[in-house]
């Protein structure tokens, strides 16, 4: 994951996302850094657009309220069922895609 926060940084402060700042980034912060993963991920956000990941990103949900006794314990079934749906079915297309596009689209 620090070679994606080092390239927001970059990205942030306008600055070219190439191996070199990268790796400039990663030794700044005492990190060691490995050639194979900066050559790989520099190669895969050269076809990324950064900007327009960022713009449809989706936040990190927020708390509900919590509901009245009651309707707590028919939620929690509720959710058992929905949980035993979701093991039954398999992995998506998309999730088993992988690789570093999929960390980004």
């Amino acid at each position: 994951m620090e070679y994606i926060y080092a390239s927001l940084l970059l990205h942030a402060a306008k600055k070219e996302i190439s191996e070199e700042n990268i790796k400039n980034v990663l030794s700044a912060a005492g990190i060691t850094v490995d050639e194979v993963r900066l050559k790989a991920v520099a190669a895969a956000l050269k076809e990324v657009n950064i900007d327009e990941i960022l713009k449809t990103a989706t936040a990190m949900p927020v708390a509900a309220v919590a509901a009245p006794a009651g309707q707590q314990t028919q939620q929690a079934a509720e959710k058992k069922e929905e949980k035993k749906e979701e093991e039954k079915k398999g992995p998506s297309e998309e999730e088993i895609g992988g690789g570093l596009s999929s960390l980004f689209g």
